[in-house]
């Protein structure tokens, strides 16, 4: 079984559950399954730490995950049209990754949440891409092949799957459900292949 990094950070969960079902597409394709990790928040208090095991959902990212994956599913909320603070921090982080190489090749795909309709989903998507362009991996969006990005009328873009949670914080639509689960699976199928040399 060949590992593919679902990372995410997630306020509300709703960045959370876009990971599990990017995690169900991943775990469809045989030979890859999902390795669900998540950040700490990044606390206002220059003192503060995290506890070494969250409380509750993905284990905490190391540096080790991202030298193990053949590919890489990263996802934020929206804030203020760019990524969280968490996830950004954890990014800034990687230098000796990015000197090694360690990331080059690898397929990578981004997601996002947002709490409303213009909240800044794809320039999120497009900020979350930038770091991963300079390590060297391969972006991955879903194609309007996907029937869900013509017909959904919720999240859901080229550049990759999003849900609009309102402020009552609805459940994911249909829509943005499928495009989760494809844009997994799309992940996974390609970064099986690159992984084998084909």
């Amino acid at each position: 079984m060949q590992d593919i990094l679902v990372l995410y950070y997630s306020q509300h969960g709703a960045t959370r559950e876009l990971a599990r079902l990017i995690a169900r597409g991943i775990d469809s394709v045989a030979g890859c399954r999902a390795r669900l990790r998540t950040v700490p928040k990044v606390s206002t208090v220059c003192e503060a730490t995290a506890p070494a095991v969250p409380d509750n959902g993905a284990p905490y990212v190391e540096r080790q995950d991202l030298a193990d994956c053949i590919g890489l599913a990263l996802g934020s909320p929206t804030r203020f049209g760019n990524m969280a603070a968490a996830l950004k921090y954890f990014l800034d982080g990687t230098a000796a990754e990015w000197m090694q190489g360690s990331l080059v090749g690898k397929p990578a795909c981004v997601f996002t949440s947002s709490s409303s309709q213009h909240g800044g989903q794809e320039s999120t998507l497009l900020s979350m891409m930038l770091p991963l362009l300079h390590h060297g991996m391969l972006i991955m969006g879903l194609p309007f092949t996907e029937p869900a990005v013509v017909h959904t009328t919720s999240g859901g873009t080229p550049y990759g799957p999003s849900h609009v949670a309102g402020s009552q914080h609805a459940p994911l639509s249909d829509d943005e459900k499928k495009l989760a689960i494809a844009q997994g699976k799309r992940l996974a199928e390609a970064a099986k292949r690159l992984a084998a040399g084909g």
